[in-house]
């Protein structure tokens, strides 16, 4: 440790010990916070939670059990007060949905990627984030908009179905879904917002990037110690080199589609540039000024592009990796659903957009696998943009309000048999009628609700449902010998398999 390091750590202790002090004789700010785990000087309960060696979901599932549906934790600097009842979620989320709809403020790192909070997910409730979501509504999730862009979704299947047979005939009949579901849907969220097709080679480029974006913007210490980040100078300086490198590979697609705009070309299938002007999102950012900034730069564009592939991307290949691992294990459901396809196809057509919507069985598998295995055991962290109260305890503007919403799929009380798969409960059980956007009643949320839900969900269901029924009515999926799937779970930016699913596939 250098001198600067040295000074900088003592004059950070200096002030945390003040800050104690004060926060000790005053009460740190407003009283009757939900009550909590007392938390050490200096630190609350942020060294309590790393020497558990414990993921943090475990450490919240026995405080609940101890505190209630409610209560706080003191992690460092950073106050979070953690909601885990369906009735409190949904008042916060829903009945009071803007008192709950902002975001807190951000760490050093991530405003590196989010350019000082211009992203739909990050931006804080107001003007801004109401441009931002607004345009992408209009430009990439209208009915018009979805069926104008089926194409990009057949092509996409279409190469993901060789790349299988590809993949089989090279490993002996196996294949690994998790990376060929991933390549896919980027795939499609790289054309959609681009209007671009391009290599398979420079796709992994781009996902490989933005994966280490998810990876290095994920909590890490200064996020609780702020005081301390001058300490993580070596992270910053990574976190700013990733960022040019991020902006290196998406810089010349924003580019080259501004020129095709600009000079009013007609797409065509021998170029990188196939949609039509004002098909891809991108072209909806070229003029937009939303409300509070000046006209998007090119830093603006390549995040909230950023945005929409990698929040597509992962949470859609997790969920089909994880609908698919259960079709394997379970042959039964498989071959209903199966059946189900055939039906509305015939065993030699072609799935389509339009014929997954009149599969209930497919529906209702993709749904008892989001209920099972929710993309994130957590909503992303939501803030108050007032004093306000919830469940009778006061909870302060731009504290952390973390919604533990993977306990509901879980809740006995809600659930029949909650640890089992079983699709049926969703064609006439305690599934029927589940509002997955939770605005009738929270269930189960697996893309958040109310003002800040996932704008893309309806759009990620359509993908993840495609993807399956495809994959199914070409396939028969079996184990690999001797190696049965593993149920191992481990917590990247969604909830994955530790070991990625292999199956054994054999033509129908």
């Amino acid at each position: 440790m250098d001198l600067i390091d040295l000074v900088i750590l003592i004059s950070g202790l200096i002030f945390l010990c003040l800050w104690w002090r004060y926060s000790s004789t005053t009460g740190g700010g407003p009283k009757n916070l939900p009550p909590g785990p007392r938390g050490w000087p200096l630190v609350g309960n942020l060294v309590q939670v790393i020497l558990q060696r414990r993921h943090f979901i475990f450490i919240v599932r026995d405080l609940r059990k101890k505190y209630g549906p409610i209560f706080t934790m003191q992690m460092g600097q950073r106050t979070m007060v953690i909601v885990t009842s369906s009735q409190l979620i949904h008042e916060a989320l829903v009945q009071r949905g803007p008192e709950f709809a902002s975001r807190p403020p951000d760490s050093p790192i991530r405003l590196v990627f989010s350019v000082g909070k211009c992203a739909i997910n990050s931006a804080e409730y107001g003007p801004l984030w109401r441009s931002l979501r607004r345009n992408f509504v209009t430009e990439l999730i209208t009915p018009t908009r979805v069926k104008q862009c089926s194409w990009i979704r057949t092509w996409a299947m279409e190469s993901h179905m060789k790349r299988l047979n590809s993949e089989a005939f090279d490993n002996g009949l196996f294949v690994e879904v998790m990376s060929s579901c991933r390549l896919t849907i980027c795939s499609i969220l790289i054309c959609l917002c681009f209007g671009a097709k391009i290599s398979e080679e420079r796709i992994k480029h781009i996902e490989s990037i933005l994966k280490d974006v998810m990876l290095i913007t994920s909590p890490q210490l200064p996020d609780f110690l702020p005081i301390l980040t001058p300490l993580f100078r070596r992270q910053m300086r990574e976190a700013k080199e990733l960022r040019k490198r991020q902006m290196e590979c998406l810089v010349p697609l924003i580019r080259n589609r501004k020129a095709f705009v600009e000079k009013g070309q007609n797409p065509n299938s021998e170029s990188e540039m196939v949609s039509p002007i004002g098909a891809a999102y991108v072209d909806s950012l070229f003029g937009l000024e939303p409300t509070g900034r000046e006209q998007l730069g090119e830093q603006e564009i390549v995040t909230l592009c950023s945005e929409v592939i990698s929040a597509g991307t992962d949470t859609s290949a997790t969920t089909a990796e994880w609908a698919m691992h259960h079709l394997v294990l379970n042959q039964e459901i498989q071959e209903k659903l199966y059946k189900e396809i055939v039906a509305a196809v015939g065993k030699d057509g072609l799935v389509k957009e339009e014929d997954v919507e009149k599969m209930p069985y497919l529906d209702a598998v993709v749904k008892e696998t989001l209920r099972r295995h929710p993309p994130g055991h957590f909503l992303l962290s939501h803030a108050a943009i007032k004093d306000t109260e919830l469940g009778g305890y006061s909870i302060p503007a731009g504290v952390h309000v973390e919604f533990y919403t993977a306990w509901l799929t879980e809740d006995p009380d809600m659930w029949s048999d909650p640890g089992e798969f079983r699709p049926e409960r969703f064609l006439e059980g305690d599934g029927v009628d589940v509002d997955v956007t939770g605005t009738r009643g929270v269930k189960m949320v697996p893309f958040g609700a109310g003002r800040r839900i996932c704008p893309a969900w309806s759009l990620g269901i359509l993908h993840i449902n495609l993807l399956i029924a495809r994959m199914v009515h070409a396939y028969k999926w079996l184990p690999v010998p001797g190696a049965p799937p593993d149920p191992t779970e481990t917590y990247a930016f969604t909830v994955v398999m530790k070991n990625s699913l292999k199956a054994v596939i054999l033509p129908r």
